[in-house]
């Protein structure tokens, strides 16, 4: 066949186009692929401003939240919330106690599964922050140092020591080649921007002189000869070596920290204290969420661009794993409080920071700072670009009383009294630090219809040892007696008294005193119960003194040695001791017979029921149980068998009529509860105790409580349901608008809505709607949420009012403004400046 040349060009014209097409779109795909797998690694570096991430600069927002103080089931939730409270990166330290309890054996399962967790984490698009340790303090059992480093022979922890860096380099190098394994260093594409090294050394480093300087610089030269392609800090570690970044702890580190040991690294912010840890005996303390807000708005209007939040959810310190008499709730006050629910308006009035925040992104990372003093209490911060309309500032009253006006660019702006107004384009005021639009909460914990029925409580009690073999000449110290298996040490020894000791003297009876150096102690001589006692977070030692009656011949004296943790922080941690000391008999006709050292002393670790694992259903057979009669004896065991708390809610057990011990949830640790140690207002420090619900089964559950103490009342105990039901607004009629009525666009600042006006918002968890008001008044109401009373001035509808708003839906929105209120257009009090207290209940409908 004759083919026309025009013919033929065409065909080869058109073969060549499929050719090309088709080779474009291999190159694309395989681009495309190519690009990818570039763009998931994410370069990490650092310069005077901030951290870069993968060409970008950042302003972090973080939280801490320890994965072993939550459940793998609670995870994803609080992940979850994390993100919407504004925040884009979760830190944790990792626990080296909970992951190599035992030497060589490591374990990442259950609530120690590091890689789920932060795998939990990516997928929620977050960074991550990795402390690594060795010691993280966290107010954990031996600041997460595991026991059997103490055995290790010639170690000194933190410090340059041989025995101490060759184990603390083993555990570094399985942690850090575990996340390079598992691809989750950002470098890899992972969520990790970000690690940390020892924690707040300087606070020991003097005591170790030359070895402690020389340690840092070994640790900090460990981690990046790793290369890992992440930055490393320390925190409150102001001489910090290169290229390590030295951070702040603290509350105020707006104020406090001197800021980088060099110029090329950024200002971060590692621990921000959103309340204070409690212990046993303390009173009920929190942080006002004004005051966190005031310090990172402070801390970001002086160059800083980093802040975490310690904690944002606390959790639960299960088990025996919370430090010396802290309590087992951990950082309750946080954002997220030790459910997991949001605490209002801590989580909400933080998050709108956030937001305002990320308006003034642009300014803060590239801008140029400047500073005004109109007076001594005010203060202007400000970033601007030249040459562009960016600009942020940040107005700031020092004033503790009174608020100031501020006078910025041609225009006065009131700033209330200690806080801070943020102007994302030197113009409009987004928020204030001071001024709280999100809503508020109360915490509810509602008895248990399902749970609570008459508990049928079976008892085992210890036998109390008078004579345990003598094998050491002084009572044996607490911590290297129980090696962290057990709370409890044992320890027996026997004296003879003859009738010479027992002639009456003036004064009365003989003294038994016993100086111990801590935690608690219980005495028993000749089989009698005389008593206990106990130190302090504060004051570990303490004097057990107490008349007693003794026999003529051999009498038998035993103490039992209780702990509530290892030390968390303090140099030299490996030669910390505690537990009786010295032991003697005051008042004798012969004078003092000092029974320290100059008698045999037999030592025991643990209970029996301890040993047998009756705390579980495989282990109570093991055992002979009886049925409580309410006069039981102190150590004694008491288990009984409950139904689940209904709902999904949160689940919790009071200990009320309880004095000291452990709870276990169907084998599970629930933690150390301690009733009877009051603070100073004559409550018990806990009394609420937190069951996840991944412990709890349908039907059946085993509780299994350990008493320390005689005569307590188990049937006082009751299971509650955990709630945040109760929601509350308190607003003030000139506060400022939401600062989620605004956007930036084009570099401006712009409102989303034509109609920018001050609004309370309320809002009910899950499916729930308001289905009553309990309390509304638009005037000068008094009190807090669950709290609320009239005060003099008062618009009568108000309840009225937010009942047309609000009843029967999930989320109401109501104008804060005399109109909204002042329905017969009268106002009893023209010159009370008016707020607006709401309290509403939410709950399901029938249906639901």
């Amino acid at each position: 066949m004759k083919i026309h040349s025009s013919d033929h060009s065409w065909l080869l014209l058109a073969v060549l186009v499929i050719l090309l097409s088709f080779s474009g779109a291999l190159s694309s795909d395989d681009k495309e692929k190519k690009t990818k797998s570039v763009d998931k690694k994410k370069e990490v570096t650092y310069d005077g401003t901030s951290l870069i991430i993968n060409g970008n600069r950042e302003l972090l927002y973080s939280g801490s939240i320890h994965y072993p103080r939550s459940t793998p089931e609670m995870w994803p939730n609080i992940i979850k919330r994390a993100k919407q409270g504004g925040l884009n990166t979760i830190q944790t330290y990792v626990f080296w106690n909970v992951h190599e309890p035992e030497q060589g054996k490591f374990n990442f399962s259950g609530r120690a599964d590091l890689v789920k967790f932060i795998k939990l984490i990516e997928k929620n698009g977050l960074y991550v922050t990795l402390r690594l340790g060795p010691f993280i303090q966290a107010e954990w059992t031996h600041g997460g140092l595991p026991y059997w480093l103490r055995e290790v022979p010639g170690i000194f922890f933190r410090t340059d020591n041989e025995p101490f860096k060759e184990h603390t380099e083993r555990y570094v190098k399985v942690v850090l080649d575990m996340m390079k394994e598992e691809k989750l260093f950002a470098s890899q594409g992972g969520p990790i921007i970000l690690g940390q090294i020892e924690n707040e050394y300087s606070a020991v480093q003097r005591a170790y002189k030359e070895d402690g300087l020389n340690y840092i610089k070994w640790a900090s030269k460990l981690v990046h000869s790793m290369d890992l392609g992440i930055p490393w800090v320390m925190c409150k570690q102001n001489d910090a070596p290169d290229p390590m970044i030295n951070a702040c702890n603290g509350r105020h580190c707006g104020d406090t920290f001197p800021g980088p040991n060099k110029d090329n690294k950024p200002s971060l912010w590692t621990e921000n204290w959103t309340t204070q840890f409690r212990v046993f005996g303390d009173p009920p303390a929190q942080r006002s969420v004004e005051d966190i807000a005031y310090s990172v708005a402070r801390f970001f209007s002086k160059n800083g661009t980093h802040v975490n939040y310690y904690m944002y959810h606390g959790g639960t310190n299960f088990g025996r794993t919370s430090a010396h008499y802290v309590t087992t709730r951990y950082y309750d006050d946080a954002p997220l409080d030790e459910f997991g629910l949001e605490r209002e308006p801590k989580y909400g009035h933080l998050k709108h920071l956030h937001n305002a925040l990320n308006l003034c992104k642009k300014a803060l990372l590239w801008g140029q700072p400047r500073v005004e003093k109109p007076s001594n209490e005010t203060e202007i911060r400000y970033y601007e670009q030249p040459g562009t309309k960016v600009c942020a500032a940040f107005l700031a009253n020092n004033n503790t009383e009174a608020a100031e006006k501020i006078k910025f660019r041609g225009k006065e702006y009131l700033i209330p009294h200690r806080s801070i107004s943020i102007l994302p384009d030197c113009k409009t005021v987004v928020y204030n630090t001071g001024e709280i639009i999100s809503h508020h909460t109360s915490r509810n914990f509602m008895k248990s219809k399902k749970a609570n029925k008459n508990f049928d409580f079976k008892v085992f009690t210890e036998s109390v040892p008078s004579k345990i073999k003598g094998d050491s000449f002084i009572p044996v110290e607490l911590y290297g007696l129980t090696k962290d298996e057990s709370d409890y040490g044992w320890y027996t020894t026997s004296f003879k008294i003859d009738d010479n000791d027992l002639s009456k003297k003036k004064g009365g009876k003989p003294n038994l005193r016993i100086a111990s150096l801590g935690h608690a102690l219980h005495v028993w001589l000749n089989g009698e119960y005389l008593g206990n006692g106990h130190g302090s977070h504060e004051e570990k030692s303490f004097v057990f003194q107490k008349p007693v009656t003794l026999k003529e011949g051999e009498n038998h004296l035993t103490m039992l040695g209780v702990l509530t943790g290892f030390p968390d922080s303090g140099s030299y941690m490996e030669h910390r001791y505690t537990g009786p000391r010295s032991v003697s008999i005051l008042g004798l006709g012969s004078g003092t017979l000092d029974l320290t050292e100059e008698n045999k002393w037999g030592n025991k670790v643990g209970m029996e029921g301890e040993r047998l694992g009756i705390h579980a259903e495989e282990g109570l057979k093991k055992v002979k149980w009886e049925k409580a009669s309410g006069k039981e004896p102190g150590m004694t065991w008491y288990q009984t068998y409950f139904d689940a708390p209904e709902s999904q809610s949160a689940a919790a057990i009071r200990m009320n009529g309880m004095g000291k011990g452990l709870i276990w949830v169907n084998g599970e640790g629930v933690g150390r509860y301690w009733m009877s140690f009051l603070s100073p207002l004559g409550q018990p420090t806990q009394i609420e105790y937190h069951i996840p619900r991944s412990f709890l089964k349908p039907k059946k559950n085993l509780l299994v409580i350990f008493e320390e103490e005689p005569n307590v009342k188990p049937e006082l105990i009751d299971f509650v349901i955990v709630n945040r039901d109760t929601v509350c607004s308190y607003i003030g009629e000139n506060y400022t608008p939401s600062v989620r009525h605004w956007t930036r666009k084009n570099d401006q600042v712009q409102a989303i809505t034509d109609d920018v006006h001050l609004t309370a918002n309320l809002k009910c968890s899950g499916t729930k709607k308001i289905s009553a008001v309990e309390f509304a008044s638009f005037g000068n109401p008094n009190g807090t949420c669950g709290n609320f009373t009239l005060g003099s001035c008062n618009a009568p509808v108000s309840k009225k009012v937010v009942e047309k708003y609000c009843l029967g839906k999930a989320e109401c929105v109501i104008p804060v403004n005399k109109s909204t209120f002042e329905q017969d257009k009268k106002d009893s009090c023209p010159k009370v400046e008016k707020k607006l207290a709401v309290q509403v209940k939410c709950g399901r409908d029938k249906k639901n």
